[in-house]
């Protein structure tokens, strides 16, 4: 009965042989099978072709791009110019700080900076972009002169970089020849009559030089402590373009007001604290001085009086302010503070009964 049984398990083996597929037979695996453990044969995953495209596609996607460069907007000042009607002006060796403001400020970056003369190339810089610890904006200054008069043109350019695109801007700059005398017009005339109004210093702004831009010029000469002379040399031009001159007020409490600087022989009128108008004028000579002291203005009397005062401001008996010919650049006077007479008017229109008037000695 062993022999039976063994002779019926060998059939059965060799049947399930002739019917295995012969890679199984052999004992090799195909590509895409791994043997399991055991000696059994386990399929690996398949691989779906749309699922890959897909993944791709996803990676593309959170891949790192390149930034685009910061667009950039100028604006360009120029600082220390002056303005007369529309156009920008100076004259020739001054400083003009060329000024940009740079939006966005993005680091690293610099313009170039070309200046033209009448058409020429006169100077070519490159100036570094910085930031503004202020406001965070890009900035950069740059001095410039011009060695001579001309239409002065200066151009600003940004190329496009990485980190910003390019942008540029230009201005135009009228630089006037530095000289006037009596009689002479135009726009460096106009110049100097603007600056000379901007320090309260009385003067008809006509653009030409006439007799009020010399009394205007001998007034601030006198505010300067420099004398009494009318040329517009090369010292009062720079100074006067500067700025300098003021009037100290004495008695800012008082409202509408005349004061008298008996030392510089300078009458201001003032409202309260702020200067209006300043002229020169003459006061009394040694034997008949002015008298010192705050007074107000108790009669007026227009046109001319017998002794030939032109419209006159009595503040104290015989003491007025008027108008006289002459006015002299020196006290020469019987007491009062004389005008030239081409301002009396106007000093008389705008002082009124009532108003205080001071005399003093600096």
């Amino acid at each position: 009965m062993r022999g039976t049984a063994a002779g019926a398990l060998l059939a059965l083996a060799a049947s399930a042989w002739l019917l295995a597929p012969p890679a199984l037979a052999s004992g090799s695996a195909r590509a895409g099978t791994q043997s399991a453990p055991g000696g059994a044969v386990a399929a690996a995953p398949a691989v779906s072709t749309s699922a890959s495209v897909t993944d791709a596609a996803n990676a593309a996607s959170t891949s790192p791009t390149a930034t685009p460069p910061a667009a950039g907007k100028l604006t360009l000042l120029l600082l220390d110019a002056f303005t007369i009607g529309r156009a920008e002006v100076t004259i020739p060796h001054r400083a003009v700080d060329v000024r940009g403001i740079v939006r966005p400020y993005v680091p690293g970056q610099s313009v170039s900076l070309r200046i033209y003369l009448d058409g020429r190339l006169i100077m070519s810089r490159t100036v570094a972009i910085v930031r503004s610890a202020q406001s965070g904006d890009g900035l950069f200054t740059q001095a410039i002169a011009s060695p001579a008069p001309g239409n002065m043109r200066i151009a600003v350019s940004h190329p496009a970089s990485q980190a910003q695109s390019g942008f540029g801007s230009s201005r135009m700059l009228w630089v006037l020849r530095a000289r006037a005398g009596l009689g002479s017009h135009g726009e460096f005339v106009r110049l100097i009559q603007q600056r000379l109004a901007a320090l309260h210093i009385y003067v008809r702004q006509s653009g030409r030089f006439d007799s009020f831009t010399a009394l205007a010029l001998d007034a601030y000469h006198r505010l300067l402590g420099w004398g009494t002379y009318r040329a517009l040399d090369a010292r009062t031009i720079n100074y006067l373009l500067d700025g300098f001159g003021r009037f100290h007020v004495r008695f800012p409490g008082q409202g509408p007001h005349a004061e008298g600087d008996l030392t510089h022989q300078l009458l201001a009128l003032l409202a309260g604290s702020r200067v209006r108008y300043i002229f020169p004028i003459s006061s009394g000579k040694p034997s008949t001085p002015t008298i010192l002291g705050s007074f107000r203005i108790y009669y007026r009397v227009p046109g001319y009086l017998p002794d030939g005062m032109y419209y006159s401001s009595f503040f104290y008996r015989g003491y007025a302010i008027h108008g006289y010919d002459p006015a002299p650049d020196y006290p020469a006077s019987h007491g009062c503070m004389r005008l030239p007479i081409q301002d009396a008017v106007f000093v008389y229109d705008w002082l009124r009964m009532g108003d205080w008037v001071d005399t003093y000695y600096r």
